[in-house]
């Protein structure tokens, strides 16, 4: 199937002290010359009141050019992932590297650990003790943490230490934020509630449109829940975790959605970050992507829309963060 891809435009100093926490990825050392090296990091968040690891990515002149600040690219995991996804899974250091060799800026990329937690501020915090008690793929000490505030975490936390820690360029328009699933509702989301810390977000397969009941598949124009429990059906297995999330007021879902986030964005007349968005045509979520590019569409938000073959899948994500990667270095070089 040939690819789709719309396009729709209208016309604190940080200091280079390394962290104390930072370890060398196995199968990083020694790699030099064109390689960039990946370091996991660690440090105390007061947004969750825990301690969270990262993952580094340092391009390649990094080590080479110690007076060099660089922009800086975060990149967000999905459901059940972790901070290592992106590099075990994904091979973004790869990626990177190849996209430094052809020319293109050199970029930090940050990998932080978010939990299942929806870059978002739950409307039911749950304490350490709860969370310990209940059974997850990582470990308490990993997991569980005392305030839900991810999204305070990534947006106030993550970009802090970084830019105190790594030769960064720690401003808002050098810095961007990229995501998948989940990680690309929290990358378009953070992006246009905080458009003073983001100036570029891009989605792969992201959960964009959670208010979205049809039609499936999509026709224009979109239909939206009118109460909370409509959305039931449609969110399936995600339907606890979304009341956790976001509760059982429909003011507070439209509050956290993406659409209206940049529509009130648009009205504000702040300066708005550019946007990436694609889905592969077999995933289960491009209904809502499609929903979201008709909406920025809508509003007259330049962004950019791609539809590949694909469906929700590391084999999709891996093949074309290249093309989310490439579009984000330009948009936040020096």
């Amino acid at each position: 199937m040939r690819a789709i891809i719309s396009i729709f435009a209208l016309g604190i100093a940080a200091c280079s002290v390394p962290s104390p926490n930072v370890a060398p990825m196995p199968g990083n050392a020694g790699r030099a010359g064109n390689h960039g090296r990946v370091l996991a990091d660690a440090f105390l968040s007061p947004a969750l009141g825990a301690t969270k690891h990262v993952m580094v990515y340092l391009p390649p002149s990094y080590d080479r050019e110690p007076a060099r600040r660089y922009p800086v690219a975060y990149y967000l995991h999905g459901l059940s992932g972790a901070e290592a996804d992106w590099i075990a899974k994904g091979n973004i250091d790869g990626t990177a590297d190849s996209l430094a060799a052809a020319g293109a800026p050199e970029t930090i990329i940050v990998m932080p650990d978010a939990d299942d937690g929806w870059y978002t501020t739950w409307n039911t915090q749950f304490s350490f003790r709860t969370c310990s008690d209940t059974l997850h793929v990582e470990a308490p000490n990993k997991y569980c943490v005392e305030h839900e505030r991810y999204d305070d975490y990534v947006v106030r936390d993550v970009v802090a230490f970084i830019d105190t820690h790594y030769r960064t360029l720690a401003d808002r328009s050098h810095r961007g934020i990229g995501g998948l699933s989940m990680g690309g509702y929290g990358a378009m989301i953070l992006a246009l509630k905080h458009p003073e810390v983001f100036a570029a977000a891009a989605s792969h397969s992201g959960v964009l449109s959670t208010m979205y009941v049809g039609p499936h598949p999509f026709v224009a124009p979109p239909r939206y829940a009118s109460t909370v429990e409509e959305i039931r059906p449609s969110a399936g297995s995600f339907w606890p975790r979304y009341l956790n999330y976001w509760g059982s007021d429909l003011a507070r879902w439209r509050d956290v959605d993406a659409a209206h986030a940049a529509e009130g964005l648009m009205q504000s007349g702040r300066a708005r970050p550019a946007l990436f968005i694609d889905c592969g045509v077999d995933d289960g979520f491009v209904d809502q992507n499609r929903a979201f590019h008709f909406e920025l569409t809508r509003i007259g938000y330049a962004h950019t829309y791609a539809e590949w073959p694909g469906a929700h899948t590391w084999r999709y994500w891996s093949t074309h963060v290249a093309e989310s990667l490439a579009w984000m270095t330009r948009q936040i070089a020096p």
